[in-house]
């Protein structure tokens, strides 16, 4: 199925306004698309049933944030909160209170699922860094960067603990 709609290089966004495909929304949005769709991989590949559910919640709340940053339309859109930061932030202690103490930088790598999640903590930053260039030039909810930054530090941890169940040690970066 396709609409042609986009063939002149715009695109709509919720409030019906119609915008280049490189507008700056739509590339922050765009790459939490990224983002959830290699989350979507790396809930794929995991054996571990409390990551896979992990990812899954982070994926519907990846949607939240996708439909705040897609501007305000006639229907009641979903919005970013505090409790939702609040909730990756619990994930992340629940984490990391079960790996070992890290004292270096770690290369990136592992087991498959533990390189899912590493690339899927660059992404998370690239959207960081989309959303903050958006905010510098209009108002979005304050909420999200806070988001975006507490979700990097969690799969950062994810992919540690990743590594940590399979038995697999984080490999250190040596100079």
């Amino acid at each position: 199925m396709y609409t042609k709609k986009g063939d002149d290089g715009k695109t709509y966004l919720l409030s019906g306004k119609r915008v280049f495909k490189d507008d700056p929304r739509v590339e922050a949005y765009g790459t939490l698309d990224e983002l959830n769709s290699w989350l979507g991989f790396a809930a794929s590949i995991s054996r571990q049933d409390k990551i896979k559910a992990m990812l899954r919640e982070v994926q519907r709340a990846i949607f939240v944030a996708s439909a705040d940053l897609a501007g305000k339309s006639k229907k009641e859109t979903p919005t970013i909160t505090k409790e939702h930061t609040a909730r990756i932030e619990q994930m992340t202690n629940e984490v990391y209170s079960s790996l070992p103490r890290l004292t270096k930088f770690i290369l990136p790598g592992g087991t498959m699922l533990s390189s899912a999640l590493h690339i899927s903590r660059t992404v998370c930053r690239r959207a960081e860094r989309r959303v903050v260039s958006l905010k510098r030039k209009e108002k979005i909810n304050d909420e999200i960067i806070p988001f975006l930054n507490r979700l990097s530090s969690l799969l950062f941890n994810l992919a540690r603990y990743a590594n940590f169940l399979e038995g697999v040690d984080d490999e250190l970066w040596v100079y």
